[in-house]
Formats: structure tokens, sequence, C-alpha cells
């Protein structure tokens, strides 16, 4: 979930824990937590709800730091067939688990034979074929360079490619920058490997 304007601020003070989105189908799973551009939050629940039916007197109005329910309409953002949803969330404090990973260079033996079964597993089961090296390898050549850019270099869909450098994130291998990517000192660690 992405945040704007004075939304951003909002939930990462942890003062706006409720959203209302407009989505073809719920992009959030109650119980998860998700990291979004106002920090992490985890979703304490989601459901759908008629906009029409929103009132000025819902406490949820106060919670998503709206006026009235007609300003809640107003922001909602896609096509009108499509389904509203409340989703109530809190800002989850604390480091996030993957920052903390990627800082880590020292690579155990262990480490690295279970991070080369997860990258040959993802490999595997890519439908365009061993993939994780050679993005890697691209990401360290051409840190800060748009994701659309880089997909082009692999022949690959913007869309697609950064899904699977989401992937690598999670293990602690890459950094989103404000543009691009580049790799975390875990990932310099794992390429010098190879």
């Amino acid at each position: 979930m992405l945040f704007a304007g004075t939304d951003t601020e909002g939930v990462a003070a942890g003062r706006i824990t409720v959203a209302y989105r407009r989505w073809a189908e719920p992009r959030v799973v109650a119980g998860r937590v998700y990291r979004t551009n106002a920090g992490r939050i985890e979703i304490e629940s989601i459901k759908e709800v008629n906009p029409d039916l929103i009132a000025d007197t819902d406490d949820d109005l106060t919670l998503a730091d709206r006026r009235n329910a007609k300003d809640v309409r107003r922001r909602l953002r896609g096509d009108e067939s499509l389904p509203t949803f409340l989703i109530r969330f809190h800002l989850v404090e604390g480091a996030d688990p993957r920052e903390e990973l990627a800082a880590t260079a020292d690579l155990s033996g262990e480490d690295l034979d279970e991070l080369q079964a997860k990258l040959a597993r993802l490999d595997e089961f890519s439908r365009t074929g061993p993939w994780t090296t050679k993005t890697l390898r691209l990401i360290e050549s051409k840190p800060a360079t748009r994701a659309a850019d880089l997909a082009a270099d692999l022949g690959r869909d913007t869309a697609g490619f950064k899904i699977d450098v989401r992937k690598l994130k999670n293990l602690g291998l890459t950094q989103s920058l404000e543009v691009g990517y580049q790799l975390s000192p875990r990932g310099i660690a794992y390429l010098s490997t190879l």
C-alpha cells in the first residue's frame, strides 16, 4: 500500500490507522505486515464497504484523517465500478528485519548454502529461466538505474522484473533507492563468493 501527501506523515506518526481503497480485489490480508512509503504496517482488518453509505458520523473518518464522507469519496482513485475497501491497520515499530539482514555482510558457510538453495529455487520455478545472478550482476553494474531500463537490458517486462527484485530484497541482497536499486552489503558479499 502506498500513501500520498499528508497521509504519509499521518501514517508514519501513527495518527492515521484507517484507509479507504478502491481495488478490483483486496490487495492486503489481515494479520500480515506490509512495507509502505510511511513505514511498516500490520493489517488488522479489511472489509468491503459501500462508499455511498459512509456517514459523516463514522469514527473511521477521523482515523483516516478525512473531514467527512464526501471527502472520502472524492479521494478514492480508480474506476467507480470497483469495490471500495475499508482497511484498519497499525504502525509496526522497530527495525525492518530485511534491513538488518541486508546490512549483514558476514556470510557463514551455512548462510551461503541456504542463500544458494533459495536462489536456485527461484531460478528453477521462474518462467523466464535462471535470472537471479544475472539480475544481481546487472544491479551491481548499474546502481540507481530505473527499473524499466534494467528490465529492458534483460529483455523483461518492468512489472515482472520489479517483482523479482523484491524477492531478492526479501533475501537481503538488494536495497531500493529513490531511483532504482543497489546491492546491499549482504548482496555484495554473496556475489564475491561466486
